[in-house]
């Protein structure tokens, strides 16, 4: 019977218990910095919990593998059965092969620790999510752009606090991983598949304070009509944004501490609510039903309303419809109304169908050139290239054919113009035991003001 010192002579035995020293060291190291907080993104479980433990459970088996070819070099060779040599530290040339072998590990290990803290805050980058792992995540990349959170990364709406959030992080990682290389996810991601332990107050809170918000602001909407003029119909809101104003009605009264909206719905987007239930401080309960859903069981599973329920595509906007896209283009000036039709005929390019985003350029690219080439009087060269460019850009940042999302795919909860928002609960038909309704009077949120002479283009 071979000794097990001699098995494990082997070299492959050998590097396996370097690999798997090595890989203990660092990953030892990389989640006791995870689990105080150097890292706080949801990939670096992808490092920590994934790579690092893999090519440790591969050291693992270097070395019974290793064993078991010694094993039969020893069994034809047994005169190759020699003892371990002995190294004696007197002499200076051990000495110096030791200590080259041990700078070497520590080398090995400081270049391991180096490389694993490196990719994983590469991991935590816009470009990683969006781009480099994530390509089922381009729309909301390219969303996020060009939206108002553009210098805030990914990671910082996505991970909830505490150890908690990064354990539930470290798992969604981890599963998307496996959806992407398999490619199972679905096209298009659907709309709130990242929600971070403890929900978004708490997520937002850290910028965002709703309860410090001042009561009422004035908003402008500027609509455009399909006229060669793009007529410019404008109109201006006081919107009731704060806790509460002396009425008692506010935007962001369902965002009160001291009340408590629960809320259950027939689909994944959320947009059929078919149940709502109001807690007051006081305890007291209120339960409304949609039309049609009284008298059946009430689901077991609520959702609390929190920020994202209103502010769901404030990450990551993509236009509900064309026509928004169009004339918010008209009130940046992206969009001249000094070319005939402008609004009309932007709306008609993005909606037609294309293939890809790159027959999409060329074709409107093609066909507004060739609509406005045959219109009487002078077209001005200038704005007519700036709107090419604008529609051009505009699809790009909306549509994505390979995912499957198109115009429409993702809601806007935030008002009720281009989709139900507001209306999904305040549309007059969630009725209470009572008869009550949640009450679908607009000047609960905002009334018309009088417009001023001019209001400024923003």
């Amino acid at each position: 019977m071979s000794r097990p010192g001699l098995l494990v002579r082997h070299p492959l035995a050998i590097a396996g218990a370097f690999i798997t020293a090595i890989s203990g060291v660092v990953f030892l190291a990389l989640l006791t910095a995870a689990l105080i907080g150097l890292f706080d993104n949801p990939y670096a479980g992808l490092v920590v919990f994934v790579a690092i433990p893999a090519v440790f459970g591969l050291g693992v088996l270097f070395i019974p593998l290793g064993m078991w070819l010694q094993r039969r070099k020893l069994a034809r060779h047994p005169e190759s059965a020699a003892d371990w040599p002995v190294y004696d530290f007197r002499v200076a040339a051990v000495r110096r092969t030791v200590l080259l072998f041990a700078a070497s590990a520590a080398l090995g290990i400081a270049i391991a620790l180096v490389a694993g803290y490196g990719s994983l805050h590469w991991m935590e980058s816009p470009t990683f999510c969006g781009q480099a792992c994530h390509t089922p995540m381009q729309p909301q990349f390219a969303a996020w752009q060009a939206g108002p959170h553009a210098r805030i990364a990914c990671v910082n709406c996505h991970v909830g606090e505490g150890p908690r959030g990064f354990v539930q992080a470290k798992l969604a990682g981890t599963r998307q991983l496996a959806h992407v290389i398999t490619g199972t996810f679905p096209r298009p991601v659907p709309p709130g598949a990242l929600v971070p332990f403890g929900g978004h107050d708490l997520t937002c809170g850290r910028c965002h304070q709703p309860m410090k918000i001042p009561g009422d602001v004035i908003r402008v909407k500027r609509e455009y009509a399909d006229d060669d003029k793009t007529s410019e119909t404008m109109t201006v809101l006081l919107m009731h944004v704060g806790r509460a104003n002396a009425s008692g009605r506010a935007i962001h009264w369902h965002a009160d501490p001291s009340t408590r909206v629960e809320f259950a719905s027939s689909d994944a987007a959320r947009q059929t609510i078919t149940y709502v239930k109001v807690t007051s401080l006081d305890g007291k309960v209120k339960e409304y039903f949609a039309e049609g859903a009284a008298g059946k069981p009430v689901p077991e599973s609520l959702r609390r309303m929190d920020c994202v329920d209103c502010h769901n595509m404030v990450g990551h906007r993509v236009a509900s419809a064309p026509e928004q896209a169009v004339d918010r283009a008209i009130a940046d000036g992206e969009l001249s109304r000094a070319l005939p039709f402008a609004r009309r005929e932007g709306v008609r390019v993005l909606k037609a169908s294309y293939t890809s985003s790159d027959e999409a350029s060329r074709k409107i690219d093609e066909d507004l050139r060739h609509f406005y080439s045959a219109q009487s009087g002078t077209i001005d060269a200038q704005a007519l290239a700036r709107a090419v460019a604008t529609l051009q850009d505009t699809y790009r940042r909306n549509v994505f054919p390979t995912m499957k999302v198109t115009w429409g795919s993702y809601p806007d909860n935030t008002g009720h113009t281009a989709s139900p928002g507001c209306f999904r609960c305040h549309d007059g038909s969630h009725t209470a035991k009572d008869g009550s309704t949640i009450n679908s009077d607009c000047e609960f949120c905002h009334k018309q003001a009088e417009a001023p002479a001019t209001i400024p283009h923003p």
